[in-house]
């Protein structure tokens, strides 16, 4: 029976607390899923819309920092706008068939004749693409030369057809002693036009892709903490030593291939690897500590490249966009973002500034979702999403495991102010909120877990109070029914973030964020068998109750571009009361991010 361990006296419990927190591990898939999009997901990235999985967080693409949330198109709308892939266009003369379309050109210019004839009666004379002719401008020899090797084309053209007579003989004998004058001109220039389309042969032949793009993101991170204790369990003189204190490097980097469909369809395509993570090692009591102290770009795939995202987004209609797929497909992917700076590699630098925790709570990898664009400042974003759709077997496949379930109001007001409200219901079978961020453990996580259903709550705003100037902030609310045969009650939960951003301040790019925040802290569990886990951590028995105290997350950033693809961001971040315990030392943390895009 589930109860059978947890009716004992202290020293059982803290056997059972060493137990948990060696089941702790179970936690890395939520921060796998959270640092995989970037944000976008993540667009990656990523940090979101649907926009956020092309480019996440971190390798989201962001639209620009000033712009209307929900204004016009729907996210995916305006990515799948953005993203159209075809061949580079190049600013090229345009051809005219009447001298009337050159605008700088005028019937008192003394070469207006000339001109005429030429347009009207031959039509090989070229205007820039501004429909201007610049007649007043120097010509060199080789531009003459082009120029005239059009007006031969026309004529041999002209010729062919059978209609010579419709060239004077005064023309064909200027043309021909031109041609003599600048014969050295028109060979230089047909030998090009023979080496251009060679080469254009050998491209078209040796391309990857005429539709597919191809983003890139690599973060590299140097960062730290000081020495300090947490008091875990809640005992007197029961602190223990921070054991990952270490100076780190470590790197994330991301690759995806965004592949246009003539249906007004992306496909993207994700790779990410990694070899990055602060937590302390779960032999320790310090790793509870670790959903505290989590960076937005870290995650470890062992060095190798793991599929991110594999998913195919698509207009149904004007103003609906679906996306359904295998990988990258949940709320952070699909939901928008009213910050507008959030992102692994370029926004701010812990995991929880990233958004609201709610929008990650169980972020699963396949699964169907949904943008549609109301009205021009208000949009309804819908997505359902399994956390472990491949297995066929057990608590596995698209229904039978842990799932989630949400739908995202968003609405532009004043073309100044983004609000979104969003709702979510989950299931998961491991005793946690499959969150990687603050209380996430709720009961049971071994050997037999707790099964949870649970539904979240948030709203978050933006308000860009001047063109450089953002503040906004977030709430979220969880409430989670326990589901074992036996068992009763429910584990709330709550957390909060305010957030100034400071963009363009000594140079154009940049950009200084200051978050401070609660996040999610055990408000209250009443779980039946003394299985509570805010109890359990005092070393009390395990009665219904909260956290005694609120942990505190202060960060602060500055983002330097050194150019348009690299950026510096130096940080810190103070995490005041740790695991929601007055009795733990405050936790500093130093980063210095370097972001390279491409």
């Amino acid at each position: 029976m589930l109860i059978k361990n947890f009716q004992r006296k202290q020293g059982s419990q803290l056997i059972w607390l060493s137990t948990l927190v060696v089941s702790s591990t179970l936690l890395s898939t939520a921060t796998y899923a959270e640092t995989t999009v970037g944000q976008v997901n993540p667009k990656l990235t990523t940090d979101s819309s649907l926009i956020q999985a092309i480019g996440v967080d971190p390798m989201v693409q962001r639209p620009p920092d000033n712009r209307p949330l929900a204004t016009g198109d729907s996210a995916v709308i305006q990515q799948i706008g953005k993203e159209q892939v075809s061949p580079p266009t190049h600013k090229t003369a345009q051809n005219v068939t009447s001298v009337s379309q050159l605008s700088d050109v005028r019937p008192t210019d003394w070469a207006f004749t000339a001109l005429q004839s030429l347009v009207e009666r031959y039509g090989c004379i070229a205007g820039y693409p501004d429909r201007t002719y610049r007649g007043q401008r120097a010509l060199s020899r080789y531009e003459f030369a082009a120029g005239l090797n059009a007006c031969l084309d026309k004529i041999n053209e002209i010729i062919s057809a059978g209609l010579a007579d419709k060239v004077s003989k005064e023309d064909l004998a200027a043309v021909q002693k031109l041609q003599e004058e600048f014969a050295a001109e028109l060979a230089t220039l047909r030998g090009r036009i023979d080496a251009l389309e060679a080469k254009t042969t050998k491209l078209e032949a040796q391309q990857f892709s005429t539709t597919t793009k191809l983003f890139g993101q690599a973060i590299f991170g140097l960062q730290g903490r000081f020495n300090n204790t947490s008091n875990i369990p809640r005992l007197p003189g029961a602190n223990v030593p921070d054991p990952a204190t270490n100076v780190t490097f470590g790197y994330q980097a991301q690759l995806s291939l965004v592949t246009q469909f003539p249906d007004r369809g992306i496909l993207l395509t994700g790779l990410q690897a990694s070899n990055l993570s602060t937590d302390a090692p779960i032999t320790s009591f310090y790793a509870l500590n670790n959903p505290f102290t989590r960076l937005g770009y870290e995650g470890s795939t062992g060095g190798t490249f793991t599929l991110s995202d594999l998913n195919y987004r698509f207009l149904a209609s004007k103003n609906l966009a679906v996306i359904v797929g295998a990988r990258g497909v949940n709320a952070i992917n699909v939901f928008r973002g009213p910050n507008r700076f959030e992102s692994a590699g370029n926004g701010p630098i812990s995991l929880f500034a990233q958004r609201n925790p709610v929008i990650s709570l169980n972020a699963g990898q396949a699964g169907l979702g949904f943008d549609w664009q109301i009205s021009k400042a208000l949009s309804l974003q819908g997505v359902y999403s399994a956390g472990n759709p491949a297995s066929a077997s057990g608590d596995g496949g698209l229904f039978g495991g842990p799932t989630s379930i949400g739908v995202q109001l968003a609405a532009n007001l004043f073309e100044r102010l983004d609000v979104t409200l969003y709702y979510l219901n989950s299931y998961t079978n491991n005793g946690t909120l499959n969150s990687a961020v603050g209380d996430t453990i709720l009961g049971i996580v071994s050997p037999v877990p707790s099964n949870f259903s649970t539904n979240a709550f948030g709203g978050s705003l933006s308000w860009q109070a001047t063109p450089n100037v953002n503040l906004g902030g977030w709430v979220g609310f969880t409430t989670s029914s326990i589901q074992n045969s036996g068992f009763s009650g429910s584990v709330e939960t709550f957390n909060w973030m305010t957030f100034a951003n400071l963009r363009d301040i000594f140079k154009g790019g940049d950009l200084f964020g200051l978050y401070i925040g609660q996040p999610p802290r055990i408000t209250s569990s009443n779980l039946s068998g003394n299985i509570n886990f805010p109890s359990i951590l005092s070393g009390a028995s395990g009665a219904p109750g909260g956290q005694p105290a609120s942990t505190t997350h202060v960060e602060a950033f500055y983002r330097f571009p050194v150019s348009k693809n690299i950026s510096i961001t130096p940080g810190i971040v103070f995490v005041f009361n740790p695991g929601n315990t007055a009795t733990s030392d405050t936790v500093t943390i130093g980063v210095l991010r370097t972001t390279f895009t491409f």
